[in-house]
């Protein structure tokens, strides 16, 4: 294997699982940078060599990279170094983070930082030893880790399963409407399946009656050429109403137009361009029909351009019915942005034939047919004694479905309803709102609504600020209590010769148990050999560098040696 393949190995073995984009890499690098900055100086302060500075970049810069692929062990060794590199103290907040977040399983994640808090608690344990204190130091540790570590760790955990679930609601919502649509679109073809199977049965019959019957009566010789052109227009009308039968069945049955079959008569152009053809077949039944045409033609969407004969066609039924003998003027209007199709009858010539069949519907139907394409449709008395009816239809507008949803079936790969409406994506089918995922998402932080991540984020600082004041706090009332046995005047230090016994010194002495006395009495001459040694403080230093220190020294139950001296801090 070469170089260059065991270093994509290796940078694939970095990444890991997780997809490390370069934009990840760069907040990493950043966030190492930053780190280690702050990491110089805390070593400066701590007056840290060269070669310790140098180990906290290095430490702070791999444990970075390394916390996506290695959770667990940056997290341990994070904590132990921190404990002899304190440059790299602060990188514990990011690993303590990653951990929380990329841990899998709670009995894991529980030991982890188990781990983690003993090996950085008995370390501390072991550096500060000859301090003495071993309690003080675990109960500070445990302080500083659980601010540290286990709050940024659990913050992480909690974001992370919250947006889990998040995504596990979205799937199993998206699957529910799925099947919901699915359920409903069988329903809905087997609807369509049995209306047309009716249709076929009852209406296919009737019409099949009257061709076969007008076809009969076409070449019977008694009746006169005007009535076998009257009786072939009645079978042309026929033939032409078996096929839209047909048309209709077919698209009830299988949910789309398919290809039109090839029969002995081609059905109407169902359009703006078959309008021509009902008003010359209306002629042809003796009906006086004018159709005028204004304006440039221009192509509509299909949706427009099927509304559009469809209002002439109803139009001029309502016509024949209501107005039989009346004169009928049809115009087609194209206008800047819409076509206008009128249908205008005057007066009835005479009384009706007999009894009008009527579903009271057509009108309706136009009305919402003509909405669903962004159109409307008037109908209404004409002046006259006539009756008017008369449609607005865009040119270029798609059905109200791909309106309201923002997207066009092609596009969306839904299937429109009987009505052109598009299916939702995320909209129930029973007319229920859609779901916000904005709000579940804000209710899975708070109730209190958008503030329940800034309350989420402000809590967790300020516990942690919390934390920080109570090892703070402790810490300054350690130091304000030991005052007293640390300190001592210099004229209590002059009233104390060599020579005197031990028990007499040490009644006049405080008791020096403080941390502020921690090791000052071997920072000073060389202690007398044997002897028990008892540094204080003088309470008159005023030097900022360096510590006043009084040092007693016994042996053998007397007072050997007293000495004052300069430490430094």
């Amino acid at each position: 294997m070469d170089v260059t393949a065991r270093t994509r190995a290796g940078w694939d073995w970095l990444k890991g699982p997780e997809p490390w984009t370069r934009r990840m890499l760069a907040g990493d690098l950043a966030l190492a940078g930053v780190l280690a900055l702050l990491g110089l100086g805390v070593e400066e302060l701590d007056k840290g060599s060269a070669a310790r500075m140098l180990a906290s970049v290095v430490a702070v810069v791999a444990l970075t990279l390394l916390r996506r692929r290695l959770p667990v062990f940056t997290l341990v060794v994070g904590s132990a170094v921190g404990v002899y590199l304190p440059g790299a103290f602060l990188v514990a907040i990011p690993l303590g983070w990653s951990a929380g977040r990329r841990i899998v399983g709670v009995g894991r994640a529980l030991g982890a930082f188990t781990v983690a808090f003993v090996a950085a608690v008995a370390l501390n344990v072991v550096k500060e030893w000859s301090q003495g204190r071993p309690v003080l130091i675990v109960v500070f540790g445990a302080l500083m880790f659980l601010a540290t570590v286990v709050m940024p760790g659990l913050a992480s955990r909690y974001w992370s399963q919250r947006n889990t679930l998040l995504r596990a609601l979205q799937e199993r919502n998206a699957q529910l409407l799925r099947e919901r649509a699915m359920v409903a679109g069988q329903a809905r073809l087997r609807e369509r399946q049995r209306i047309a199977q009716d249709m076929h049965d009852s209406l296919g019959h009737q019409l099949a009656l009257i061709s076969v019957h007008t076809g009969a009566l076409e070449v019977d010789p008694v009746l006169t050429d005007r009535q076998r052109e009257a009786v072939g227009v009645l079978r042309q009308a026929s033939v032409a109403a078996m096929h839209e039968l047909r048309e209709v069945v077919g698209i009830l049955r299988d949910g789309v137009e398919g290809p039109q079959p090839v029969e002995e008569a081609q059905p109407a152009a169902r359009g703006v361009a078959g309008i021509a053809g009902i008003v010359e077949a209306a002629r042809s039944a003796g009906t006086d029909v004018r159709l005028t045409t204004a304006g440039r033609p221009r192509p509509l969407v299909a949706a427009c351009d099927h509304a559009a004969y469809r209002i002439a066609q109803e139009a001029l039924t309502n016509a024949y019915k209501h107005a039989p003998g009346a004169p009928i003027t049809v115009e087609l209007r194209y206008e800047d942005d819409s076509l206008v199709v009128e249908i205008a009858n005057g007066p009835a010539a005479g009384p009706g034939a007999g009894e009008v069949v009527s579903g009271g519907q057509g009108l309706t139907g136009l009305r919402e047919r003509a909405r669903l394409v962004g159109g409307m449709v008037y109908a209404g008395a004409a002046e006259g004694g006539g009756f008017r009816v008369a449609g607005v239809l865009p040119y270029g507008t798609e059905p109200a479905g791909a309106q309201e949803t923002g997207i066009s079936q092609t596009v969306s790969g839904e299937v429109a309803d009987d009505f052109g409406q598009q299916l939702r994506a995320r909209t129930p089918a029973d007319g229920s709102e859609p779901i916000d995922w904005a709000a579940v998402d804000r209710k899975l932080l708070t109730r209190s609504g958008r503030s329940g991540g800034v309350a989420l984020g402000c809590g967790i600082a300020v516990a942690a600020v919390v934390v920080l004041l109570i090892v703070i706090g402790a810490a300054v009332a350690l130091l304000v209590g030991s005052v007293g046995d640390a300190m001592l005047s210099r004229a209590e230090y002059e009233g104390i010769h060599v020579g005197e016994a031990e028990d007499a010194v040490r009644s006049r002495l405080p008791s020096g148990d403080s941390i502020l006395t921690e090791g000052l009495d071997r920072k000073g001459p060389p202690r007398p050999q044997g002897a028990a040694c008892l540094a204080l403080l003088a309470d008159d230093d005023s030097d900022l560098g360096s510590d006043s220190v009084f040092r007693f020294c016994f042996k053998d139950g007397k007072l050997v040696e007293k000495q004052a001296y300069q430490a430094k801090q």
